[in-house]
C-alpha cells in the first residue's frame, strides 16, 4: 500500500512504498485467502484511517458483477444523462 509521506513531517518520514504487515490473525487470512481463490471473489479496502503511530485498513470480501448487472447500469446511467440533458435544455429556452 502507497502511505504518501506527511508533508511537515521530517527526514524520519517512513518510506511510502515499504511492505506492510496485514496484523489478523491465522484463520482470518486463511480463510479470506481460500475465499479469494474462488471465482470473482476480491478484497477492497473498505476505509483507511489513522489512531496513533498505526494506519489501519478496514477491507471486506466482494463478488464481483455479472455481464447482465453492468448492462443494467450502463442503461439507467445513459438514461439518466438523457433526462438532464434535456432538462437542461428545456431550462435554457426560458
Amino acid at each position: 500500500m502507497h502511505i504518501s509521506p506527511y508533508k511537515q513531517g521530517n527526514i524520519f518520514n517512513a518510506d511510502p512504498l515499504r511492505v506492510r504487515k496485514l496484523l489478523a490473525h491465522r484463520k482470518e487470512i486463511e480463510k479470506l485467502s481460500v475465499e479469494v481463490k474462488r471465482k470473482g471473489y476480491s478484497i477492497v479496502p473498505v476505509s483507511v484511517y489513522f489512531k496513533g503511530s498505526k494506519v489501519k485498513l478496514q477491507i471486506g470480501l466482494c463478488k464481483g458483477k455479472k455481464l447482465y448487472d453492468k448492462r443494467e447500469d450502463l442503461a439507467k446511467k445513459s438514461a439518466k444523462r438523457d433526462v438532464e440533458r434535456a432538462f437542461k435544455e428545456k431550462n435554457r429556452m426560458m
